[in-house]
């Protein structure tokens, strides 16, 4: 039976009749949540209900559910800060515990904040000694102030047809990007002539400077991180990619691109894996490498048996590839800025 994700994908992004009859029968509740998406955005324009955090913020956000490489780019942000010198702290709701766990394996020495209320997050970072912090996914959480606000649009995951949801995948029209600071185009592994029809469209809906990044495949790790091997040495074998994340396409996209026979096992997106599924995972791979993401991986490690040959990760290197100038003026005005925010300074912790 079809996962909820799966039946979204299908209708978001499919090409049959189906896909198109379900997503105009959707169009009047789409009108409806733009309609409400559109009031609660003019408030926050009137600075209604905004708040001023201690420190200043970064935000990196979407404009769509998932899959955009988020994770990594937030990730990238914050080492790319603290290699400046300042003290960022990684402020997030945590829609489940995957995503604290990736941010302390990719930056263990930056401290990782989790509260659906990211104005008292960013107070607590500041009480712990951060000057900055990069907010995970908020560019809809508006009630945070912030001095930089980055979103991300996926060059992979883009239809031409913009739908708000349920008829589509995104929480915003694209006009919502006229209020962004830098719009990030990301790459996996896109079909070829997207990128040029992404940025043609982002740039009309906003005056906001346009950069792109490449979301690269680096290294396969153990699911532990203790060991790791280059991708070629998998060319021409049969592999299984395990995947619970926002666009599981592209992700077997990028490892076939590597060389190796893939077959997939798709769980939904933040799956909370059992052991039921560590043994589904076993007897499908039938002794074959299995891969997954970093996001799998800190969920799949607890649970994977010792007698089995081990599973892998695919780790990820973000990679300016246009625009770099953009991205260090967005790291720039947040590094200015810690000297200007007019915050609230915190108590001192008791």
């Amino acid at each position: 039976m079809p996962t909820p994700s799966e039946i979204a994908d299908a209708v978001w992004y499919g090409e049959g009749v189906v896909a198109s009859v379900t997503r105009a029968a959707l169009a009047p509740a789409a009108a409806v949540f733009g309609a409400v998406v559109a009031r609660r955005n003019a408030a926050f324009d009137r600075h209604e209900g905004v708040e001023r955090g201690p420190i200043p913020s970064l935000s990196v956000g979407n404009l769509t559910v998932g899959g955009t490489g988020k994770t990594p780019v937030a990730a990238w942000f914050v080492r790319t800060l603290r290699d400046a010198g300042a003290r960022p702290a990684l402020v997030l709701r945590g829609y489940g515990d995957d995503e604290p766990a990736v941010h302390a394996v990719l930056n263990p020495d930056v401290p990782v904040v989790v509260d659906a209320d990211r104005v008292a997050a960013v107070v607590r970072a500041a009480r712990e000694g951060a000057d900055c912090a990069v907010l995970d996914d908020a560019f809809q959480h508006r009630r945070a102030a912030r001095a930089v606000d980055v979103v991300l649009v996926s060059v992979d995951r883009w239809r031409d047809d913009v739908r708000v949801l349920p008829a589509g995948p995104f929480r915003e029209p694209l006009a919502s990007l006229a209020r962004a600071s830098l719009v990030l185009l990301t790459e996996k592994a896109p079909a070829s002539g997207l990128r040029a029809r992404v940025h043609a469209a982002v740039t009309r809906a906003t005056r906001a400077p346009v950069a792109v990044v490449r979301l690269v495949p680096g290294l396969l790790r153990t699911l532990d991180g203790t060991s790791a091997v280059a991708p070629s040495s998998w060319r021409g074998r049969r592999v299984l990619a395990v995947s619970g994340i926002g666009d599981p396409a592209a992700f077997e996209r990028q490892v076939a691109a590597l060389g190796p026979e893939v077959e997939t096992l798709v769980f939904p997106d933040h799956h909370a894996y059992g052991d039921a599924d560590v043994a589904r995972i076993v007897a499908t791979a039938a002794g074959a490498p299995v891969v997954c993401t970093l996001k799998d991986a800190v969920k799949l490690a607890p649970r994977w048996p010792g007698d089995v040959p081990a599973a892998w990760y695919l780790s990820q290197a973000v990679v300016p590839d246009d625009g770099a100038e953009a991205l260090s003026t967005a790291v720039r005005a947040l590094l200015d800025a810690r000297g200007s925010w007019n915050g609230v300074t915190p108590p001192p912790l008791p």
